[in-house]
């Protein structure tokens, strides 16, 4: 406690809250006080969802993530499929294509052999999907009740091609928001399995490898601003970060926002809002408004980006604050999540 930069718990929280994983406020506090003044350099300062760094001449794109879905299997996918998929995209959101990526396995005492070769199945399946190689790991194992079955930490780098720099500090005023299709799917897959809820419709994830879609949006242009995969704490939680790091103002329309309808139904059903549920094989950017429509078109052409659309533009008033327009003519102020509205989603 005494090595904090704040002088009181984050929130007034002593302990550490379910709320802390959810990829929203609170995360971002923890993150702020707790990890970045203890690990902190100028790596770590810019607090993207994957690091840039220079190695022997080359840019490189590194990162890590962890996974402790519950249930480990669910339409659309698995953890082995996010385990892989999760932490390439993370990659793909600086413009790289994950080359070598390392695998973690802490597995609970009991868990059955069946069980652990479907998830090392799917892993190595969707790896192969996502051209990238497993080049390394680590087992270990805890004690009956110490776990949850099989908890997965995968680390991936790759080279960032040459004249592309994608992070929010390039975000300005008239830049055109895109979302490469329907948001809200696996945060729904997962919550309809979990609780075993039935929407009248199968919410399947939308779990996949983004790095063929970036690599179509580069070849329109490599002067995208910002790319983002709004996982945890949704497409809100993305576009209040890339609007707090480049003070910037974002407004959006909210009936531009793909929504799929079973989705929205679940949600309206649920009292949840749809921009603060999970993805996993979405994105957003922030382009040009002269390269807007370009890339609008290639996003379109590629399997994973059928349903793109433009949502919105930064602006410059309210800088640091996402707005929504309603369909009613009024606005909305799309606030940080605190917490996350489904825990254990990935």
């Amino acid at each position: 406690m005494l090595g904090w930069t704040c002088p009181a718990p984050l929130r007034d929280q002593p302990r550490v809250v379910m709320g802390h994983g959810g990829g929203g406020a609170m995360s971002a506090e923890l993150v702020e006080h707790v990890f970045a003044p203890a690990f902190g350099g100028p790596a770590l300062d810019r607090l993207g969802d994957s690091a840039a760094v220079e190695l022997g001449g080359a840019r490189l794109a590194f990162s890590t993530d962890s996974f402790v879905v519950r249930p480990l299997f669910f339409p659309g996918g698995s953890i082995g499929d996010l385990a892989v998929n999760g932490t390439v995209n993370d990659l793909a959101m600086r413009g790289a294509r994950a080359a070598y990526l390392s695998c973690g396995f802490i597995l609970e005492e009991g868990v059955e052999m069946e069980v652990l070769g479907r998830v090392a199945g799917a892993m190595g399946a969707a790896a192969r999907a996502a051209g990238v190689e497993v080049a390394t790991g680590d087992t270990k194992v805890v004690e009956a009740g110490h776990g949850d079955g099989v908890y997965i930490n995968t680390s991936a780098v790759g080279l960032i091609p040459a004249g592309v720099d994608l992070r929010p500090q390039r975000v300005r005023p008239g830049d055109a928001v895109l979302v490469s299709g329907a948001v809200g799917a696996h945060g729904i897959a997962i919550l309809s399995v979990r609780e075993g809820m039935e929407f009248g419709v199968s919410v399947e994830s939308d779990c996949a490898p983004l790095g063929g879609l970036v690599d179509a949006m580069l070849a329109v242009t490599p002067d995208l601003h910002v790319l983002r995969d709004p996982t945890r704490g949704g497409l809100a939680a993305s576009l209040n970060e890339i609007a707090a790091a480049s003070g910037t103002g974002v407004v959006i329309e909210e009936r531009a926002v793909p929504v799929p309808e079973p989705v929205a139904a679940a949600c309206a059903f649920l009292g949840l809002d749809p921009l603060l549920v999970a993805n996993e094989g979405k994105l957003v950017a922030f382009v040009p408004r002269e390269h807007a429509d370009a890339v609008l078109d290639a996003m379109r052409a590629h399997p994973l980006g059928r349903e793109a659309a433009v949502i919105g533009e930064a602006v410059e008033d309210h800088p640091g604050m996402v707005v929504a327009r309603t369909g009613l003519g009024g606005t909305r102020v799309v606030d940080m999540p605190l917490g996350e509205q489904l825990p254990r989603i990935c």
